[in-house]
């Protein structure tokens, strides 16, 4: 499970790090501030590297094969079954009724 966890952190970090990419590439088309094109194009290649750092920590601890599908498509479907399982638990009671469980006023 914490494996499982692990690869679940790094996919979201590496697809928020993805989103800022895209975000910063945008910014850098709308200002028209030299300095702060500079400065966002330097935030820019850094997210770039993070971006790449975290690939490559996920290709080399397996939890994403990018280049060899046949080993890619079983964890993409673990990942799918897992969501069907979560979206199937009972995380409510089946009685919502919450009349008398807390004090009625007076009137």
């Amino acid at each position: 499970m914490p494996d499982l966890a692990d690869s679940t952190f790094a996919l979201d970090f590496l697809i928020s790090v993805k989103n800022g990419i895209r975000n910063y590439g945008f910014a850098i088309t709308e200002t028209t501030d030299p300095e702060l094109r500079r400065v966002m194009a330097k935030q820019l290649e850094r997210a770039i590297d993070l971006h790449g750092e975290i690939s490559d920590l996920m290709i080399k601890n397996k939890w994403i094969h990018p280049y060899h599908f046949e080993d890619q498509f079983p964890i993409d479907l673990k990942g799918v079954e897992t969501a069907v399982q979560i979206a199937q638990m009972t995380l409510f009671p089946n009685d919502t009724d919450r009349r008398g469980m807390f004090a009625t006023p007076n009137e």
